[in-house]
């Protein structure tokens, strides 16, 4: 592999995002065939193509248990409802396989998918409705509901609009809960909820029936029946895809000149005091890609305001969003790195808050997870980059984790050996390799050597958000960039 042409061509190719299909969402536009939208029947098609051989829908692999049950759940509906009677086999088997998924729920190490304590329960209302879902089930049923309305409660306002992340999931509304949405401050500027295709679809059923912006947008975003578990990231691909091109020192001036147009895409879509969102025409923004673009742009061209930071700021940690149940590890993380690339250290209260929180967080005192990654390879990789230099104490038993968890043949995963959690452990070793530490040789090479074997998609869907999915040209960007790190040495 030439990874020089090989990272020229990567940034030539990233800019909307690329992403792995969705079960879950396609599930959502099978429901258009009831509006007589072609590509609501492609999509039930593709359920009918896709079902696992379990019975269940959803990520082959890994098995995520609260991706399946939300995927398999919506997917079962769509077909009961919309589908022929043959799909009635189908949901049959869908019910069996819930029977197993449903007990595996606390199983799942970085706990549950984005929106799934508000999107389950409206799921299996309507499953228990059609009559799919056992009525036994009401009573995990009720705990869900219930909190659901604790979270709702939190709501600004009390409803969702387009500057809440929730409105990313305002399917969970069903429906009956159209009083829960801020109708007219719903939709964004390209016709989506949310840039979200399920939370779309379900807008264009049952808030505003056949809306022609929404049905444009998911005529753009399906491919081949299916849809992904949102579209356009544009800020998300490039600012992920150019972090990890900035840990290559120096960068080969080719290569720079190609991030430079990147660059400027992600500072004309920062906004002063808030920072940034996951997308471009997307309301609400986030600490987690504020404090990365922050790093990316002071790395390529320049320093943003440091307000915007600050924004994200709680007593003992930094959000990721306003009403999040829990706080993100990663966007911690992140945040720490911009803080650092504007000349902070540890004497700063906000550095050292954050070096607190992740101390506190530490799983057995060796790795991290985060709720959008089902790996922990992924946060602890990113803690060891992050914080090498001001808390190394903190990370050596984190070094030794990787280290000992490399498999045989080089390689490293948590769930099954796999290409980004490689680049991820390669990538946050040769870091800790250049601020002197002693790495040994032969772990950096025999993981390089599997990694170049193993750098082509498709790539197994790790990240979270109402379901598992891949960005195909984010992980490249890491595989890329830790095989050049171990390249140069």
């Amino acid at each position: 592999m030439n990874l020089h042409q090989s990272i020229c061509q990567l940034l030539r190719d990233v800019g909307p995002g690329q992403v792995s299909q969705s079960p879950y969402d396609t599930a959502w536009v099978a429901r258009l065939s009831e509006l007589g939208e072609p590509h609501g029947e492609s999509a039930l098609e593709w359920l009918r193509q896709h079902q696992l051989a379990d019975g269940s829908w959803g990520a082959p692999q890994p098995t995520y248990y609260h991706d399946r049950l939300i995927c398999t759940l919506a997917a079962m509906t769509a077909l009961a409802r919309y589908g022929k009677p043959q799909d009635r086999t189908r949901w049959q088997r869908a019910q069996m396989a819930l029977n197993v998924i449903s007990k595996g729920l606390q199983a799942d190490p970085a706990g549950a998918t984005v929106g799934f304590e508000m999107i389950a329960p409206t799921l299996m209302s309507e499953a228990i409705q059609l009559g799919i879902l056992p009525a036994e089930n009401d009573g995990i049923l009720a705990d869900l509901t219930r909190y659901r309305a604790l979270k709702l409660a939190r709501l600004p306002g009390g409803m969702v609009n387009r500057f809440v992340s929730t409105a990313f999931s305002a399917e969970m509304a069903g429906p009956d809960g159209q009083h829960l949405l801020d109708i007219d401050n719903l939709q964004e500027s390209n016709g989506s909820i949310g840039h979200s295709p399920s939370a779309t679809a379900y807008f264009a059923i049952h808030v505003r029936r056949e809306d022609q912006r929404a049905l444009e947008y998911l005529r753009a975003t399906a491919n081949e029946g299916a849809v992904p578990a949102f579209a356009p990231f544009d800020v998300f691909e490039r600012a992920w895809t150019l972090w990890n091109l900035s840990l290559i020192r120096p960068l080969d001036p080719e290569i720079l000149a190609l991030c430079q147009p990147h660059a400027e895409f992600l500072k004309n879509a920062w906004r002063p005091g808030k920072g940034v969102g996951f997308s471009t025409g997307y309301s609400a923004n986030d600490g987690d890609d504020t404090g990365l673009v922050f790093e990316v742009l002071a790395r390529y061209c320049c320093q943003m305001d440091l307000d915007a930071i600050k924004s994200y700021e709680e007593s003992d940690w930094f959000r990721c969003y306003p009403i999040e149940s829990n706080p993100s590890i990663s966007a911690n993380i992140h945040i720490l790195g911009a803080l650092r690339e504007a000349g902070l250290g540890i004497d700063d209260s906000r550095v050292f808050k954050i070096v607190l929180f992740l101390r506190r967080v530490q799983t057995m005192k060796l790795f991290w997870f985060d709720k959008w990654h089902t790996s922990p390879y992924y946060s602890t990789a990113h803690a060891i980059m992050n914080v090498v230099g001001l808390d190394d104490t903190t990370l050596e038993d984190a070094v030794y984790w990787i280290l000992e968890t490399q498999n045989p043949d080089g390689s490293w995963g948590y769930y099954m050996p796999t290409a980004e959690e490689t680049a991820y452990c390669l990538q946050a070793l040769a870091i800790w390799k250049r601020h002197g530490h002693t790495v040994p040789e032969s772990a950096l090479k025999r993981g390089a050597t599997w990694l170049a074997d193993h750098a082509d998609p498709p790539y197994p869907p790790l990240w979270i958000v109402k379901c598992l999915y891949s960005p195909i040209h984010l992980v490249r960007s890491a595989i890329l960039s830790a095989l050049m790190l171990v390249e140069q040495g």
